[in-house]
């Protein structure tokens, strides 16, 4: 396989594949397929880069997170309790 590599070229490999596809895929379809190829590396960088911006957004909210006082954390867990059951007494009490 080496020697066949040496012997015919990396040039005519290419050439050679390229006249593969087209006779795989005819020359009409051959835009289409581009278009789908150029398509799918948009919609993979675009994962990419969502990805990249989750994993900035849970470095953040790590980093912000560490800095605040447990007792402030507990104190605003608190209070959220309570004005959840407020809202739901005053559910009830309107059924």
């Amino acid at each position: 396989m080496n020697v066949l590599l040496f012997v015919i070229g990396t040039e005519w490999i290419v050439v050679l594949v390229v006249a593969a596809i087209i006779l795989l895929f005819g020359g009409s379809k051959l835009p289409q397929l581009a278009k789908a190829l150029g398509q799918s590396k948009k919609a993979f960088k675009e994962g990419m880069d969502d990805a990249d911006r989750e994993d900035q957004l849970k470095s953040d909210a790590r980093g912000s997170l560490s800095s605040v006082d447990d007792e402030a954390l507990f104190e605003e867990a608190r209070r959220r309790a309570q004005q959840v059951r407020a809202d739901e007494s005053k559910k009830i009490e309107r059924s």
